[in-house]
């Protein structure tokens, strides 16, 4: 399934309140690989920004002055997630805002353009109850180099939950890998270029394992379950 990694930046907490969104970087995932895929805007919300919004991700009125509104880019945005089931950390804020910007222009919501939305949040604390969930303490824990997040950025943390996204979810979904039909003395390869080597025992080793087996079996009184 094509997979839309989302997140927004603000000017404040609240689309209730008037806040708006202000940036939004998204990008694609397909059969498990980060295509190259990408939307990223910064948008003019046509309001102040929270000052406590701009210590988390560093944009001004002044940067965004120049650029443009939700309306102008709304048409590109619904395109890159038509169809797809889109990844977000701490869905309901980003849904809220984008809805909030939808609704103001009269268009459906953002889930009836897409197959779903997973909240990656609630799924980290169904997997680590009790601790710290949020980007980058997951980037810690599964080892996601997130260095250069100085400030919170939409695209940024796109990229580095997509990371976060692919770990978290391995073995819960196809790890990609390719199984080769074989018989006894065959290989199984793997796309990280492993490869387990089937061993068949032969007649006599075939011989002894059944013999132990009997003699566990009948030094247990016949009371083994395999």
């Amino acid at each position: 399934m094509r997979k839309v990694v989302l997140d927004t930046e603000t000017t404040g907490l609240d689309p209730a309140q008037g806040h708006r969104i202000i940036e939004i970087g998204a990008l694609e995932i397909v059969n498990r690989q980060v295509t190259g895929r990408s939307f990223h805007v910064y948008l003019n919300p046509d309001r102040e920004i929270d000052a406590g919004a701009i210590a988390v991700h560093g944009l001004t009125n002044e940067f965004l002055a120049d650029k443009p509104r939700f309306p102008d880019v709304v048409d590109d945005l619904l395109a890159f997630v038509e169809a797809a089931e889109l990844v977000i950390h701490n869905a309901p804020f980003d849904m809220g805002f984008l809805n909030a910007e939808l609704r103001m222009l009269s268009r459906p919501k953002l889930e009836s353009q897409c197959v779903g939305v997973q909240d990656t949040l609630k799924m980290a604390k169904d997997l680590h109850p009790g601790q710290k969930n949020n980007l980058d303490a997951l980037c810690r824990r599964y080892e996601v180099d997130n260095s250069g997040r100085t400030y919170h950025g939409a695209l940024l943390d796109a990229q580095l939950l997509a990371e976060v996204y692919l770990a978290m979810t391995r073995g819960q979904e196809s790890l990609g890998i390719e199984t080769i039909s074989h018989n006894a003395g065959s290989s199984r390869k793997l796309k990280a270029g492993l490869a387990l080597r089937v061993l068949t025992p032969s007649e006599e080793e075939l011989g002894a394992h059944a013999d132990y087996l009997a003699a566990l079996s009948k030094e247990s009184g016949g009371a083994l379950n395999w």
